[in-house]
Order: C-alpha cells, then sequence, then structure tokens
C-alpha cells in the first residue's frame, strides 16, 4: 500500500514538472513574440536617423521634411544651386542645408540648375534659370554655392523683409574679403531680383558676374545687409571645396577682360537662352532635390569667349 502511494506521488511530481514546463516555453514564446514586434527606437532608430550631423546645430526630428503651409510660415525659400559635376559636394551639401533651414522654420525648395552642355560654367544664367523656374512657387530666394555649408544656427535664412541680405558677407566668407563682394550666398526676394532683371549672361568661366549684379543692386537703389552679431569668423560657413580636384576656370579671352568690369545693360533672366534637358525629383539623405539639367545656348558673336579657344 505504502509503494502504490508512493507511484502515484511521483506520478503527481511529473505531472506537474511537465505542466510547469509547458507555461513555462509558452510565455517565453509570446514574450520572445512581443520583443520581435516592438518600433525600433532609442539608439538604434538615432543612429539610423542621423546620417548627417551637423556640428553646433540641434537637429529635431520631422515626420515630414518640410513645414506645413500655415499663417505662420507664409513665405517659402528657393534655394537655387548653380552646378556643374560637384555632386560629392551635392551629397553633403543637401541633406545639411534641408536641416538646417527646417530647424528654424524655414520652407524651403532645393533647386539644383545642372548644367550639361559642352560650354564653360556659366553661374549668373544658371540662377537666372533657377528663378525663372521656382518664382511660381516661392517668393524668395538664395543664390548658394553647394560647397559653403551654413555652420552657425544665428545665420537666419528668414524672409528678408528689407533690401538684400549677403549671408556670406566678405567679414566671415572663406575665402573672400573685399568690400563689395557678393557673392557665394546672397538671399533677396523674387521681386527684388526681378527689379534688377536678373543677373548677366555674358560671365562665362569663374568670377565677376556678383560684381555685376552689385551695380545692378546699387542702381536700384536696394540696401544691401549683412549678418550682425556672428562670433564664429571665418568658420561661419565650411567650406567643402577642393580646388585640387575642381580648379576653377579664371581664363580670361579677347575683349571679356574688359567687358567684365562694365554694367551690362541688355541681358538679364529675360534673355537667357537655354534648353532644359531633363528635370528630376530626388532626394538625398532625406532632402528633397529638385534637378534641372540644362543647356546653355551661345551667342557666339556677343560673347565668343563662352568656349575655351580663344577668339581669333
Amino acid at each position: 500500500m505504502a509503494r502504490i502511494s508512493m507511484l502515484r506521488f511521483l506520478l503527481l511530481c511529473l505531472t506537474l514538472t511537465i505542466i510547469s514546463c509547458m507555461h513555462l516555453f509558452f510565455n517565453c514564446k509570446e514574450t520572445k513574440d512581443e520583443v520581435r514586434n516592438v518600433p525600433l527606437h532609442s539608439q538604434e532608430s538615432e543612429a539610423m536617423n542621423n546620417d548627417v550631423f551637423i556640428p553646433n546645430i540641434p537637429i529635431h526630428k520631422n515626420d515630414t521634411h518640410e513645414l506645413a503651409d500655415d499663417t505662420n510660415n507664409p513665405h517659402k525659400l528657393a534655394v537655387i544651386i548653380p552646378f556643374r559635376e560637384r555632386f560629392d559636394e551635392l551629397m553633403e551639401f543637401a541633406p545639411w542645408i534641408h536641416i538646417f533651414l527646417t530647424n528654424q522654420g524655414v520652407r524651403h525648395k532645393i533647386v539644383v540648375v545642372n548644367q550639361v552642355d559642352i560650354h564653360r560654367f556659366n553661374r549668373a544664367s544658371l540662377i537666372n534659370i533657377g528663378f525663372i523656374k521656382s518664382r511660381g512657387e516661392c517668393d524668395y530666394m538664395v543664390m548658394h554655392d553647394v560647397d559653403l555649408l551654413p555652420n552657425n544656427p544665428d545665420l537666419k535664412y528668414t524672409f528678408p523683409e528689407k533690401g538684400v541680405h549677403h549671408l556670406a558677407s566678405p567679414d566671415i566668407h572663406p575665402i573672400y574679403h573685399y568690400a563689395k563682394y557678393v557673392g557665394g550666398v546672397l538671399m533677396l526676394k523674387m521681386s527684388d531680383f526681378a527689379l534688377c532683371k536678373g543677373m548677366s549672361n555674358i560671365f562665362w568661366g569663374w568670377g565677376r558676374e556678383d560684381d555685376e549684379f552689385f551695380m545692378r543692386m546699387k542702381e536700384n537703389n536696394l540696401q544691401l545687409l549683412r549678418p550682425t552679431g556672428i562670433t564664429t569668423g571665418y568658420n561661419t560657413f565650411k567650406h567643402i571645396h577642393d580646388k585640387v580636384k575642381r580648379p576653377r576656370d579664371y581664363k580670361r579671352y579677347g575683349s571679356q577682360k574688359q567687358v567684365q568690369f562694365k554694367r551690362d545693360t541688355e541681358t538679364g533672366f529675360d534673355t537667357v537662352q537655354y534648353k532644359l534637358a531633363s528635370q528630376k525629383d530626388i532626394t538625398i539623405d532625406g532632402a528633397p532635390v529638385t534637378v534641372y539639367n540644362v543647356e546653355l545656348l551661345c551667342d557666339i558673336i556677343k560673347t565668343p569667349w563662352c568656349d575655351h579657344d580663344k577668339p581669333k
């Protein structure tokens, strides 16, 4: 009798052990499934969302890259980038400027005007085309070199109520420091750009087109404003151009040497001649970018220096 009781006791213990194991198994499986279905967050999601890091600029995460169009943000900025064969710089610039402007609450459109013809680079004509393509959507614009990355949040890209804002002013530009310099990063209302008839189209090669635009602004009594209270000096912009890899075309041919210092009264945004080869909407590390691939047309009678061969 004692032996039968012992067997029953052992059988009961075995049954309880099996039940406990099964309960533990299903609980572990449920927990594992729950962990598998938890959304990514914390350090892992931070690593995914921070592919682009901007020193000294707090990054505010948003589900959308562009701020809502409401009464608090009635203005929209066209970031016009005259461009040719500098895609590694664009890969860094586009997400950088997109985060920088989003943090300032600036609604914006990044417009890359890419010159794909065989002529010499013409920065002013590309800016004129960028103006034409974006004026129906944006009410102010910034002509922005792709190799200048704003590195101080106190540098404001908000709507310029008065005058023309030269953000890359001589006292903070990494390279150019002469008093009449207005290149690099220049911001103004679309209406003020139109008042100046845009920029001159005669400048093939590098430089002087911004000096001519300075004359246009002065003739139209536009006030030139520059940042104040910026303490970061020549580090206000991160300069990413490699002049060894991409030497700039400073050559002057024929009468180009004389006309480069004169006011051009004939050409502007309304006379720029080009063909639109294609338009592409792309995204670079979360930054939406519109690319216009354009072929500029050259009047070899008026500007025979549009190509590298010296005019006869």
